[in-house]
């Protein structure tokens, strides 16, 4: 034991391991604010959303022809997994073109600070992971949406609601649209549990500072605090997904009312 203050060799490694385990709890913290959580929320929302929109309307009887031909091009993206995708893209747009940066989270060397040129940075280094996801999203999302529209359209409420004159419009938004989305909302809470496999591997290609780098860094490491950090995040991110989503079903179709 060291007395008047001596300093042993054993209380310095157990000092720079407190030091570590401060750090730790500092960036699960900054994941738990959503500093680094933005591939695994903000892109299978984002996906969601144009998926829905665009599988609604190609499969809706009185869209334009034209919309059909978006159908294959989205079969296609829901066969392609998101790190080959993410090859691709970083092959294509980040290697050959030069439009996007190759990796990294923002450009080396820069301090990270609240201001417009910084903003635009960490934009421009994380348009390319986000796209890859979303893209990957897109086509298995559009297919449940499509197949749940085809199912809408032959319900009896279909058939009053186009018997009561109503217009194309509202009979698609808040009848056929309505009702085919109830699935996709709750597939799109459950779904961020599965991006996150997604999200590190893509995370990985781009050497880009998200919460799927982050746990992959953890297990190279056997940083065990990190894993359960992070683990414990995204349970609790799904957990308040459903929690927030279960309100939301009397708002979509009213018979869910008690």
């Amino acid at each position: 034991m060291p007395q008047g203050g001596d300093l042993q060799v054993d209380d310095v490694g157990i000092l720079a391991r407190i030091d570590d385990l401060e750090k730790d709890v500092a960036t699960v913290r900054h994941v738990a604010l959503g500093e680094r959580a933005d591939l695994v929320i903000v892109a299978p929302a984002t996906a969601n959303t144009i998926a829905v929109s665009a599988a609604a309307m190609i499969a809706w009887p009185r869209s334009p022809k034209i919309l059909e031909w978006f159908l294959a091009p989205m079969l296609t993206l829901a066969a392609i997994p998101y790190y080959l995708l993410a090859l691709i893209l970083v092959y294509v747009f980040a290697f050959t073109l030069k439009w996007f940066p190759l990796s990294g989270g923002y450009q080396a060397g820069t301090l990270p600070q609240w201001s417009w040129s910084f903003v635009w940075d960490v934009i421009k280094h994380s348009i390319l992971p986000a796209l890859s996801i979303i893209l990957a999203a897109i086509g298995s999302w559009a297919i449940g949406i499509r197949a749940m529209m085809v199912t809408t359209s032959g319900e009896d409420y279909m058939t009053f609601a186009e018997a009561r004159g109503l217009k194309d419009k509202t009979i698609f938004s808040r009848y056929a649209l309505r009702n085919a989305m109830l699935p996709q909302v709750t597939a799109l809470a459950l779904s961020l549990g599965h991006v996150v496999s997604g999200a590190l591997i893509v995370e990985v290609v781009f050497t880009y500072p998200g919460v799927g780098s982050l746990l992959y860094n953890a297990i190279q490491t056997a940083d065990y605090f990190i894993i359960y950090g992070v683990v414990f995040m995204v349970i609790l991110t799904i957990a308040l997904a459903t929690l927030v989503v279960d309100p939301m079903y009397p708002l979509l179709d009213p018979r869910i009312r008690v």
